[in-house]
């Protein structure tokens, strides 16, 4: 411990340059049982990566705070503002491999809080996450496959959207390490059996270009670099590819001055060695999506083998090793500021965006942007902005500002006329067209935007925008409910059932309940259901459902808004079964018919008929659902998929098969206890050989 705490020590002041107060600082936060070796990993990183010394001390006494608690905090009282407000951060999120699943949520959340106020604490963050995953070894305990697959699907594409090229990297060829362990090694041992022959030949080249750059009279730099494994192993299976056609896992970076320089290194280059037809990339000109600038070419050199040369400037060469970070590192004027802003803009949006959605609904949203190929897209101005694949000229409009969403009536892109539901490319220019009499956006917009952004956005419209409208609607349409279930206002709308009543939708007045119901959030008729289920209990009253005849306890298992001495019935356009989320609509004489919530037919019956249900849970309870199947046509296909269905114990109610061109459609009716043992049936139908698609069926 002393040991390693003087080492730290030395390394801290070697590279910082700390008051006397610091010093005392760093003396009493060393002065405990620290995890050692990963603290110093951290501040080695925080060290190379150029942070400064407050990201140091505030990381240090944080790390005091996790072992001495109160006493931490006390510490901090001695911090500088700055360092205090870090300390702060480090605080807000936790350690990431000791949470559970929607704490890991939770605290995704609040790094894209912290990353908008300081980027710092977030990169500090990533070493920790770093250093962890590095730690780990096979074979892994669930909670560490859990944590290696969070890293692979949150913080290896955040670090990439943040442009931290090298951390990366190594956070990504820890997830093959430990994912994929045999392929790992075995592309380790290539690469390090041909390692002296690379290293020859690199030094061959270098000292080639070199020669370039003194007759230039350049002063520039020459860095050399073997591929990642995690980048080769991403080419071989993403691609396709054979060890033999990766043609970059040497690489040679030249930084030279200016982009004159680099396009004039370039063409030098060219005539000593013959460059590879297709291999030559223009990321200058073309940037990619993370902002990355360079010019690529790919060279046979002496031993035969393709070598990639990267040429870039020193800016450009910054930009790709510090990311985002380096516009803050190097404190440039506003005109660079500008441009960090617009990079830091996704994020901001992420935080925005995620105070509207819910855990589940922010992490899949989170996944997918991260993942998705990214286009950059840009006004009749020239101002270039950023969107996932797949979004269309909504996502556009609502981009630049809300009003030009919510006022769009139309678009062009590169100058011709487009539908709103064109989907952007790569160098788009987009011009929208605004009418400002125009009544809003349209609900359908809804099933195809893109972005969380525009889809809340334009929800908003109809929440606010609307309000007034949806108020007069939603107070006409819960009264005429009201009326046709014989009840009046004096009787269900006293202080005491409404109190109820806003605490159950989360409602603040009376005028809320009826926007809600006048947007379409909430059904006059489940809201109504639920005030005369209030009101009856209050009065000790039979709930009044027209000439409906109330039977001993159903058996089919249903609650309906807590009773369940209703006549009920299924409904078979949607065939409900336990585990969906259903929907009671009462029938004048028939009882009640249940449907499942997503029923298409709903749309076309009187809203204030419907009514809430629940599932009762029945062990002997059963029923119908339709499964579609679709195969390539083959021997015993359908033979097959019977004998897999009965060996699942589920009975065949019913059973139908026709050709459609080469495949074949089989329609199964089975009978099945819950919607659980449904999805399994289904599940092991798509496993079989031959099957191409599988569905559950209305009918």
């Amino acid at each position: 411990m002393q040991e390693m705490n003087l080492n730290l020590k030395n390394k801290v002041y070697e590279c910082f340059s700390f008051d006397e107060n610091e010093k005392k600082i760093i003396e009493e936060a060393l002065n405990c049982d620290l995890n050692w070796a990963r603290v110093f990993k951290i501040v080695s990183l925080i060290v190379d990566m150029k942070l400064d010394k407050n990201s140091c001390i505030a990381f240090l006494v944080y790390q005091f705070y996790k072992v001495k608690s109160v006493e931490g905090d006390e510490l901090a009282k001695r911090l500088s503002l700055e360092q205090q407000e870090m300390y702060n951060d480090f605080k807000t999120i936790k350690d990431i491999n000791r949470l559970t699943k929607s704490e890991e949520i939770e605290d995704i959340k609040r790094m894209f809080i912290v990353m908008s106020r300081d980027l710092r604490i977030v990169i500090i963050k990533m070493f920790g996450i770093y250093y962890d995953i590095a730690s780990l070894e096979n074979p892994l305990t669930e909670e560490q496959k859990l944590f290696v697959k969070q890293v692979k699907d949150i913080h290896v594409p955040l670090s990439e959207r943040l442009g931290l090229d090298k951390l990366k990297q190594n956070l990504y060829d820890n997830v093959i390490r430990l994912e994929h362990p045999n392929e790992y090694a075995r592309l380790k041992k290539t690469i390090e059996s041909e390692q002296e022959e690379n290293s020859k030949q690199l030094e061959l080249t270098k000292t080639k270009i070199q020669k370039i750059l003194d007759e230039m009279h350049i002063n520039g730099e020459i860095l050399s670099r073997i591929k990642h494994i995690s980048s080769i192993f991403n080419k071989l299976h993403n691609k396709n590819l054979t060890l033999n056609q990766i043609y970059d896992i040497l690489a040679m970076r030249v930084i030279v001055n200016n982009i004159e320089e680099c396009y004039a290194v370039l063409g030098r280059i060219h005539g000593i060695y013959k460059p590879m037809i297709g291999r030559v990339k223009d990321y200058i000109a073309n940037p990619k999506p993370n902002g990355y600038q360079s010019l690529h070419t790919t060279i046979i050199v002496e031993n035969q083998h393709p070598l990639e040369v990267q040429i870039r400037t020193v800016e450009m060469n910054r930009e790709a090793e510090y990311g985002v970070y380096s516009h803050w590192l190097y404190k440039e004027k506003k005109s660079k500021q500008d441009a960090f802003d617009q990079k830091m803009t996704w994020f901001r949006q992420t935080i925005d965006n995620a105070k509207n959605m819910s855990n589940e609904d922010f992490i899949e949203t989170l996944k997918s942007d991260l993942y998705e190929g990214l286009l950059l897209v840009q006004t009749p101005m020239g101002k270039v902005l950023e969107f996932p694949a797949g979004s269309t000229i909504i996502d556009f409009a609502y981009a630049i500002h809300s009003d030009v969403g919510n006022r769009c009536v139309g678009a062009k892109i590169n100058g011709q006329l487009k539908p709103f539901t064109t989907t952007l490319h790569n160098g788009d220019i987009v011009e929208i067209i605004t009418n400002p009499h125009s009544k809003g956006p349209s609900r359908d917009w809804l099933k195809f935007v893109k972005t969380a952004s525009a889809r809340s956005k334009i929800k908003a419209f109809f929440k606010n925008e609307l309000k007034d409208e949806n108020i007069k609607l939603g107070k006409s349409m819960f009264n005429q409910a009201m009326m046709d279930r014989g009840y009046n206002s004096n009787q269900l709308l006293s202080s005491k059932i409404l109190e109820q009543i806003f605490k159950k939708y989360n409602l603040e007045s009376l005028e809320e309940l009826y926007a809600s119901i006048g947007s379409g959030s909430l059904s006059a008729g489940q809201v109504l259901s639920r005030f005369i289920m209030i009101y009856n209990n209050e009065n000790k009253q039979l709930p009044k459902l027209d000439n409906v005849v109330h039977l001993k306890r159903n058996k089919e298992g249903v609650l309906i808004d807590g009773d369940s001495g209703m006549m009920v019935r299924f409904a078979r356009c949607c065939s409900p079964i336990e585990g969906d989320d259903i929907i009671g609509y009462i029938s004048r004489g028939r009882g009640v018919t249940i449907h499942r919530t997503n029923c298409p037919n709903l749309d076309y019956l009187e809203k204030e008929r419907l009514i809430d249900a629940q599932w009762q849970i029945k062990e002997d309870a059963s029923f119908t659902a339709n499964i579609k199947v679709i195969a390539i046509k083959s021997d015993n296909n359908i033979g097959r998929l019977t004998n897999l269905i009965t060996g699942l114990k589920i009975n065949i109610k019913g059973f139908d098969a026709k050709d459609i061109g080469e495949n074949f459609l089989c329609t199964l009716v089975v009978e099945v206890k819950n919607k659980s043992e449904l999805e399994s049936a289904i599940n092991s139908i798509r496993n079989m050989k031959n099957v191409t698609n599988v569905y559950r069926s209305e009918r």
